[in-house]
């Protein structure tokens, strides 16, 4: 029972997906929520958006801890203050997002004010879809190719969970390879 209740370890790559999510999503459906009111689009933004925004928070908080514990190399260095620098950034964005869309609702009684914040609100959903691509970049750049927050000790034994060693691997095309 205690295994269901632990938290994954690192954290910080099982929490990221989330506000990702969340934020892509009130992207797909900020823009339409600019032009249609219908279907409660701009509260579903809102909501999505808001929530998103405070995944960002979580994500930023988790990130720059298991950062420390990853320490930084002389090739790492400089994705890791980019890929610090694009997450932060999707944070302000997301949240100031967050906010627009939720003064979408606020202003429902002036149409032309809110119809104007909601184009507002989903040009800031679509920026803050750019810095999600920027920052999952960074970060996967630190993770495919730098081996960041990979447990490098278990990655030499190539091994199976039993601790036999995995079959080679043979270079060239398998019999059962087509073009």
């Amino acid at each position: 029972m205690l295994a269901v209740l632990s938290l994954p370890s690192p954290l910080h790559p099982a929490l990221v997906h989330f506000p990702i999510v969340l934020l892509l999503l009130g992207a797909v459906v900020a823009v339409p929520a600019a032009l249609i009111t219908r279907w409660k689009l701009p509260l579903l933004a809102a909501i999505l958006l808001s929530l998103g925004a405070i995944g960002t928070i979580v994500a930023v908080q988790t990130g720059e801890s298991e950062g420390e514990r990853i320490g930084e190399t002389a090739a790492t260095e400089q994705v890791m203050e980019q890929h610090e620098q694009w997450a932060e950034r999707t944070q302000v964005v997301a949240i100031v997002a967050a906010l627009l869309a939720a003064g979408v609702l606020a202003t429902t009684r002036w149409p032309k004010a809110s119809k104007a914040l909601g184009a507002v609100a989903a040009l800031g959903a679509l920026t803050v879809t750019w810095c999600v691509v920027e920052t999952g970049h960074y970060g996967g750049q630190l993770v495919y190719r730098h081996g960041a927050g990979v447990n490098l000790a278990s990655a030499g034994n190539r091994g199976a969970p039993d601790g036999k060693p995995a079959p080679e691997r043979r270079s060239g095309r398998d019999h059962d390879d087509r073009r």
